[in-house]
């Protein structure tokens, strides 16, 4: 069995390679266990959820102690929003890795490539370690590499659907030419599809709704974990190929015929 292998973002080391969300729960309390069952130690904030002066008490509060808190800039639709974001984040003491999402679409909430390319190259020259959240385009992600990304995050599946990897052709070709971490993100509905993308070669997978709209969400977080796990491994042990046809598991020499 391959051992559990560490993650490596810009030169940083992690053991979990399940990174996390923290919208759509029920409660602050909620979110704090299932990212404790979960191990993530990397989880994305929106920086317009971050408010110490809430009455309700600061999300950043309720984290786990010793997780990087990755800011996003949900909410952004164009780079020049998402840039400010980033900044003001920054300005606010929080980190400087930011997960960059430039989303302009309201209906089925895609990222514009060509709006976060123009912001990930403004950020990485600005010193921020930049996660961009993109369509799975292979070209893309080599300019996103170019200038100097840390990872390169595809879809699966637009976010909240649940439909798993649908886009796994285009994601093939991503893990294939890869020169930074890929990380799967949005649209995995079930553990089994985290195994998926562990299993095509993904180096991680971000999960939230599938998480915090679960029945239970600290037993599901826990589920994602086994599962992430589970597909890594896979991917190092070697899944079989497929075939067409049948082929007997036991060989067929030595076995008894009827006389």
């Amino acid at each position: 069995m391959a051992d559990r292998d560490a993650f490596v973002v810009a030169g940083r080391e992690f053991g979990s390679r399940l990174l996390a969300g923290t919208g759509k729960y029920d409660s602050f309390e909620t979110m704090r266990h299932a990212l404790v069952a979960s191990g993530s130690e990397i989880v994305t904030v929106a920086v317009r959820r971050i408010d110490p002066d809430s009455p309700e008490g600061d999300i950043a509060d309720f984290l786990p102690e010793d997780v990087l808190l990755l800011p996003n800039t949900s909410g952004c639709e164009t780079a020049e929003e998402a840039v400010r974001t980033a900044r003001l984040a920054r300005a606010g003491g929080l980190p400087d890795w930011i997960k960059l999402e430039v989303i302009p679409d309201p209906r089925y909430l895609l990222p514009d490539p060509v709006e976060t390319l123009r912001a990930a190259a403004e950020l990485v020259e600005d010193g921020f370690t930049v996660l961009p959240y993109v369509l799975p385009d292979p070209v893309l992600q080599k300019k996103l590499e170019e200038v100097g990304c840390a990872t390169v995050m595809p879809l699966a599946a637009p976010i909240g659907s649940g439909r798993g990897l649908k886009l796994r052709d285009a994601i093939r070709i991503m893990v294939e030419q890869a020169e930074v971490p890929l990380v799967v993100d949005a649209g995995l509905g079930a553990p089994s599809h985290a195994a998926d993308a562990m299993e095509l070669g993904a180096d991680a997978v971000l999960v939230n709704t599938a998480i915090a709209r679960a029945d239970d969400p600290v037993a599901m977080a826990r589920a994602f974990r086994l599962a992430v796990e589970a597909g890594r491994t896979a991917f190092h042990a070697g899944v079989m190929d497929e075939r067409a046809e049948a082929e007997a598991s036991s060989p067929l020499t030595g076995s008894v015929h009827r006389s």
